[in-house]
């Protein structure tokens, strides 16, 4: 029974920095197993809220401090607050994150031990529950943070990255879970016969039974394939929204589209650093007619609206078809938009962020006939919630990612969200093409494998072939329904087993 020692808070903490190195760009998938075996492990000889708390908390900190601290960077550098309160906000953004991992630690100990189940239950069964419903938890409460679950080290290389397509990512975290407390047990109980050799067995067919699905093509090709471009200016951020930089811009996109001879050219979210009303109609010509010329379209990002009534961070299409909008849904708070202006709205004077108060797109948004695809458009953050994804599907035949990460600089964050991207595509059955503005501009296939990329801060296009799909994987049918289902179904079931061994 561990104490919140000096000792067993360092090995939490230091486990839980350990496990980033599972996510991009290090991607050694089974650490964060192991990680979470050495939590849980804690965690299930710990019968004191209080000290189970301390635990998570640990980890917890551990994990975010070294997974998310690249938030800094667009405080300070690009925001301009002042770098002692900007590591004050990144401390305490990432002690926020931390107590998800701290309330897991605490529950499965609530009220002090006394939740009347077996301890190999506790270990295999609640604790992997509370942990999978923490992350889900993160992904919505105000607005959703889902950055580093769990389930996104697992692609593409890991045999559990074949159930992406049944349960998403949320799904695949919980199955991790489960495998890292059967880890702990088999490394923690005293028995050392049979039930040891059942959970074995239940890694090994867990183990299996993902490989086998990783074959299956959930699926379809749908015609024929596309060309593409993906443009990726290396606009510098402290750059981008300057009036004198303008023009430069706007002719570096115009050159490099002019030389792409593909149906589909993407350029980054708001690469072109104008309002679409000023945008000079010789150049929107320009572009409408490489569109034309190639016989499909420019998909292009730059706000939209009037910065005297509402504005939309969007994409829109010129070339062969008319015209189309997407306008940006799942908003970044405090980057896009104040929550509680009331309240937040002092932040707009500390934040030199431009265009710091975007409208919501509305939800219901289809995909965009251009191209010769059904382009899924997401912009940036937007491809870190796999459930609002599928909104567009199955209609969509393709998924486009617009997104510049340069307000992160040289970190973690370009990786981590390509790594996202990745398991858009496995829980879709889709293709991705990520158009980004310093990095990580990819093509992705269906199975969330990189097929292309372009380094990190560097000028260039990035050209292939894509394919279309069609059809449902049980995932766009779904969404998450079937992992709260089981989760559901597996709290009833353990709540049923605390009041059967009541006295």
């Amino acid at each position: 029974m561990p104490r919140a020692s000096f000792p067993i808070l360092l090995v939490s903490l230091l486990g839980g920095a350990l496990a980033v190195a599972g996510f991009a760009p290090f991607a050694f998938w089974p650490l964060p197993a192991a990680s979470l075996a050495v939590l849980f492990g804690l965690l299930a000889r710990t019968p004191s809220m209080r000290t189970g708390f301390l635990i998570g908390l640990a980890w917890g900190l551990g994990f975010f401090i070294a997974g998310v601290s690249w938030v800094f960077v667009s405080l300070s550098v690009y925001g301009g607050m002042a770098a002692w309160l900007a590591t004050l906000a990144t401390f305490l953004f990432c002690a926020f994150l931390a107590l998800f991992p701290a309330a897991v630690g605490a529950l499965q100990a609530y009220p002090e031990g006394r939740w009347r189940i077996p301890p190999a239950l506790r270990l295999l069964v609640l604790i992997p529950l509370l942990w999978s419903v923490s992350e889900w938890v993160r992904g919505w409460i105000f607005t959703g943070f889902p950055w580093l679950v769990m389930g996104y080290s697992q692609v593409p290389a890991s045999p559990l990255a074949g159930f992406a397509p049944l349960f998403g990512v949320y799904g695949v975290s919980f199955l991790l879970a489960l495998a890292a407390a059967g880890l702990a047990w088999m490394l923690t109980s005293p028995r050392r016969t049979r039930p040891k050799l059942w959970v074995a067995a239940c890694l090994v067919a867990l183990t299996a039974g993902g490989q086998g699905l990783r074959g299956i093509m959930w699926t379809t090709p749908d015609g024929a394939p596309t060309t593409v471009a993906l443009l990726q200016g290396n606009i510098p951020q402290d750059m981008k929204w300057q009036p004198e930089k303008t023009r430069a811009t706007l002719e570096g996109y115009a050159r490099m589209a002019a030389a792409s001879p593909a149906q589909l050219i993407v350029l980054p979210e708001t690469a072109l650093p104008l309002f679409e009303a000023d945008l000079p109609a010789s150049y929107r010509a320009a572009l409408t007619s490489i569109g034309r010329k190639n016989g499909g379209d420019v998909l292009a990002g730059l706000p939209t609206g009037s910065p005297q009534g509402a504005y939309y961070n969007s994409a829109i299409s010129l070339g062969s078809a008319p015209s189309q909008h997407y306008h940006k849904v799942h908003l970044v708070p405090f980057g896009e938009t104040i929550p509680l202006k009331a309240v937040w709205g002092w932040i707009i004077q500390v934040l030199h962020i431009p265009l710091s108060d975007f409208a919501r797109g509305a939800i219901d948004q289809r995909p965009l006939a251009i191209g010769g695809q059904r382009v899924a458009v997401n912009i940036c953050y937007e491809d870190a919630f796999g459930e609002e994804i599928i909104r567009q599907l199955p209609e969509a035949s393709v998924l486009v990612n617009m997104s510049n990460l340069a307000w992160f600089g040289d970190s973690f964050a370009p990786w981590q969200h390509a790594q996202m991207s990745q398991m858009r595509a496995l829980e879709s059955g889709r293709m991705m093409l990520r158009a980004t503005n310093t990095g990580v501009t990819a093509i992705i296939d269906a199975k969330g494998r990189v097929l292309a990329s372009l380094p990190l801060f560097t000028a260039g296009r990035l050209s292939g072939e894509i394919q279309a799909y069609a059809g449902s994987t049980p995932y766009v049918r779904w969404g998450n329904a079937p992992v709260l289902a089981l989760w559901g179904t597996l709290g009833i079931a353990l709540l049923a087993a605390r009041l059967r061994r009541r006295p």
